[in-house]
């Protein structure tokens, strides 16, 4: 019975998602802050559903696994570094 609930919650996940996709589109134009903070909550679930916790982001993970060597993590925050100079070590903890 509970994998069917999940079935039933699983479709209005997948609409919320385009609503909060559409959300966020609008409020890239209203309210950058906003537009933001729906990126960071995306991020947070982006790395629940990816086996981390969903009270961090993936940069603050990806930190974390480059501090160990982790070859991923390595790559990720390369990526991320090059957007935006430090933003994997500015995550740490987020």
């Amino acid at each position: 019975m509970r994998r069917v609930g999940l079935f039933v919650l699983w479709h209005f996940c997948c609409l919320g998602s385009v609503l909060i996709l559409l959300r966020m589109l609008w409020s890239v134009g209203s309210n950058p802050d906003k537009a933001f903070d729906i990126a960071e909550a995306l991020d947070r679930a982006g790395n629940a559903a990816t086996n981390g916790s969903q009270t961090e982001t993936i940069s603050s993970r990806a930190n974390r696994a480059r501090s160990e060597g982790r070859r991923w993590g390595c790559i990720l925050c390369g990526l991320l570094d090059w957007i935006k100079k430090d933003h994997c070590r500015d995550s740490a903890g987020v």
